[in-house]
């Protein structure tokens, strides 16, 4: 793609990178094929080229209107485009750096600001937890499209009291010790039965992904800083300290955390740390595959079951990871049918199904059709967001693998 960007971002860091991205894109579709919005609303510019043709306008100083915006707001983000992209397009990063030059150019309505505000800052704040506990106590109450955001309170069972050489650093998040928190200690139990302690700076909080994309990626900077600063001195030591890696079972905070070495790279003061952080990064799901024959001799009997696994958009396009986990749990004893347009995104991602409620319901129940079509005991899933998308539109359970796993450990 031939492009002529304008003076105000040519010369720019951001420009350069947007030039780059632009100018691998062959106009080939392909991606509109695997593209959520599109399959729904069969508009170009709901695909992901015609975004990009929208992004290049504006790059170069064309008119920035509202209805760029709402094409660019009703992307997922679910970067199936760049899996399927045979040019290596780098969507995910260009429509960040093109969603900001929009919102700087076009004022929203003052109730989508508020919307956004209330996200970016309620999710991550020390009151989310209260807020989130009330509303699990009076959850009976709540109207249908609230109480699809409020999951059943949780127990978050015992945290492992065992301590072993071998150590990682976990990030806790920001809404899932409230929404699921038996998630990370069940993380924290599967690791223990491998013999491997972890760790939670309490200092760490969240990833960063919530107000970097919603296009205050300064704030998101400033997250990921605070969590580099926390974890770095267990780091910079890490073969003293026995640190095999940083795990983050949100597959959506794993992927952020994995671009701070992109995101600081201009940083000189956490440029290196990012990296560092970065490489040492990991999804369970990219982590425990290697402790298969392990986790096979700690378990009292074969993990029996039947289960289907969703594989979150931040995992399979993000992280690049497709087929471990059902690989895994299959080779552990449990049965894990295939499942229809697995590529698919659920309609979770992030904060979209809040800011886009309807198109986000069609796509969930568009998932759930195929991954209750194989009459599963659970459907298992990677990260906080897609369970509890999941699991508004179902009566079949729906939980973290990694919670499935430890309770058939803890079956002595």
């Amino acid at each position: 793609m031939q492009t002529a960007l304008a003076d105000f971002i040519r010369n720019t860091p951001e420009g350069r990178e947007a030039d780059a991205i632009l100018r691998k894109c062959v106009h080939c579709g392909f991606c509109t094929a695997t593209c959520p919005t599109y399959q729904l609303l069969g508009d170009e510019l709901d695909g992901p080229r015609g975004r990009i043709y929208l992004m290049k306008q504006v790059l170069e100083g064309k008119e920035v209107t509202r209805s760029t915006q709402l094409h660019l707001d009703r992307c997922l983000t679910c970067r199936n485009c760049e899996t399927t992209c045979p040019s290596g397009v780098q969507y995910g990063r260009l429509v960040d750096i093109g969603r900001k030059i929009v919102d700087d150019h076009v004022v929203r309505p003052a109730g989508e600001r508020l919307v956004r505000t209330a996200l970016k800052e309620g999710l991550t704040s020390f009151a989310f937890a209260p807020a989130m506990a009330l509303g699990q106590l009076v959850r009976p109450l709540l109207p249908g499209s609230l109480k699809a955001k409020v999951p059943a309170r949780q127990a978050a069972g015992a945290w492992p009291a065992r301590t072993h050489d071998k150590k990682v650093l976990m990030l806790e998040g920001c809404v899932q010790p409230s929404m699921a928190p038996n998630i990370n200690t069940a993380t924290a139990r599967v690791l223990d039965a491998l013999g491997i302690e972890t760790l939670r700076p309490k200092a760490a909080g969240c990833c960063g992904a919530i107000r970097y994309h919603l296009n205050d990626q300064e704030g998101g900077l400033e997250d990921a800083r605070r969590n580099i600063d926390a974890w770095w001195p267990y780091v910079k030591d890490a073969e003293a300290e026995g640190l095999v890696a940083i795990v983050v079972n949100a597959s959506g905070c794993g992927l952020q955390v994995r671009e701070y070495a992109h995101m600081l790279a201009r940083d000189p003061a956490y440029a290196k740390k990012a990296e560092r952080i970065s490489a040492l990064a990991k999804d369970p799901a990219e982590l425990l595959p290697a402790f298969a024959a392990e986790l096979k001799q700690a378990l009292p009997r074969p993990a029996e079951g039947r289960v289907v696994f969703h594989p979150p958009c931040t995992l399979q396009h993000g992280l690049k990871v497709r087929g471990a986990v059902e690989s895994l749990l299959a080779s552990l004893g449990a049965t894990v049918p295939p499942v229809g347009e697995s590529h698919f995104c659920c309609g979770s991602a992030g904060t979209y199904s809040v800011m886009q409620p309807e198109l986000a319901t069609q796509l969930r129940d568009r998932r759930l059709g195929h991954l209750e079509a194989t009459k599963p005991d659970a459907i298992l899933s990677a990260n906080i967001g897609c369970i509890t998308h999941l699991a508004s539109g179902t009566g079949t359970r729906v939980l973290h693998w990694i919670e499935w796993l430890d309770e058939r450990l803890a079956a002595r």
